[in-house]
């Protein structure tokens, strides 16, 4: 098992600006946002941020808190994009902006890992940029989401990016129940993407938490997988957990289709100085 950091570098649309004391600038296209970071521990390169608007944290460990605005910022969001993929970025009540910038480099590796006639499937699979992107390469995809809402922003997404007539099966599920069916109906997948939260609720009041489900569903998706398949990338949030951990996971569970694991650090280079910035920890089973 190899260990490795995934680095998320700036591009045009998104970047670190600085970070520290707790906290990160980032601009998201025209605009900028202050957001809480408990590991920016050191000091930032400025002492004074100018800012479009910033997230206020409450007292609630799990997400609480607000959004205050020092000029206008569309409420209904803004146009971004990443490589052909279009996408709307939006200030959301759970302190991110409707997508993840630091799996721009999962996307990438993907990516080159699909082609057309490949079958892929995201589990929680939100608002659709890394749905999207591996569409884009001519793969077919299964996008699975507990939330209508966020289905039906991955639905706009693909509009916005021209790619409403890709194969791509949009869907509100359960990803447990529904990872779980597709092994009865014997189906295969070439790739498989997780990103689970640590609590969540399915569709029907289904209660998700991370140390418990992560295991079964890991098992069930290696059934979907062969001595074919390309790839599972699992990466996990906001959890004192190791990347240790999900990696041997991933061994024991991957192990029997030969190939290599690799687990680490997912982070986000800054711009002011470059140093980088923990945001996520992954595990990924792939074959070359």
């Amino acid at each position: 098992m190899q260990l490795d950091t995934l680095i998320a570098e700036p591009w045009a649309d998104y970047g670190l600006v600085d970070s520290g004391h707790g906290r990160k600038l980032e601009r998201y296209g025209r605009y900028r946002f202050i957001r809480p970071e408990p590991q920016a521990l050191w000091a930032p390169a400025s002492p004074d941020w100018a800012a479009d608007g910033q997230f206020i944290p409450g007292s609630d460990e799990e997400g609480g808190g607000r959004w205050q605005f020092a000029s206008p910022v569309p409420r209904d969001g803004w146009d971004l994009s990443w490589e052909e993929v279009r996408f709307r970025a939006q200030c959301t009540p759970f302190r991110h902006l409707a997508f993840f910038p630091d799996m721009a480099p999962q996307w990438a590796w993907m990516r080159e890992r699909l082609g057309e006639g490949s079958e892929a499937l995201n589990l929680f699979g939100y608002t659709g940029v890394g749905t999207l992107a591996m569409s884009a390469t001519g793969a077919r995809l299964t996008h699975v989401d507990a939330s209508k809402k966020s289905v039906e922003a991955g639905k706009a997404n693909a509009a916005l990016s021209g790619m409403a007539d890709r194969p791509i099966r949009w869907l509100v599920d359960d990803a447990g129940k529904f990872t779980a069916r597709e092994v009865r109906r014997g189906r295969r997948y070439d790739g498989i993407i997780l990103d689970p939260p640590k609590f969540g609720r399915g569709p029907e009041g289904e209660i998700w938490r991370l140390e418990e489900g992560l295991p079964g569903l890991v098992a069930d998706c290696r059934k979907l997988l062969d001595e074919k398949s390309h790839f599972l990338v699992l990466t996990v949030y906001a959890v004192r957990m190791s990347a240790l951990a999900i990696g041997e996971l991933l061994n024991q569970a991957l192990g029997d289709l030969g190939g290599r694991i690799e687990c680490g650090d997912m982070a986000v280079r800054e711009e002011a100085r470059g140093l980088l910035l923990p945001t996520a920890i992954f595990a990924r089973w792939f074959k070359d």
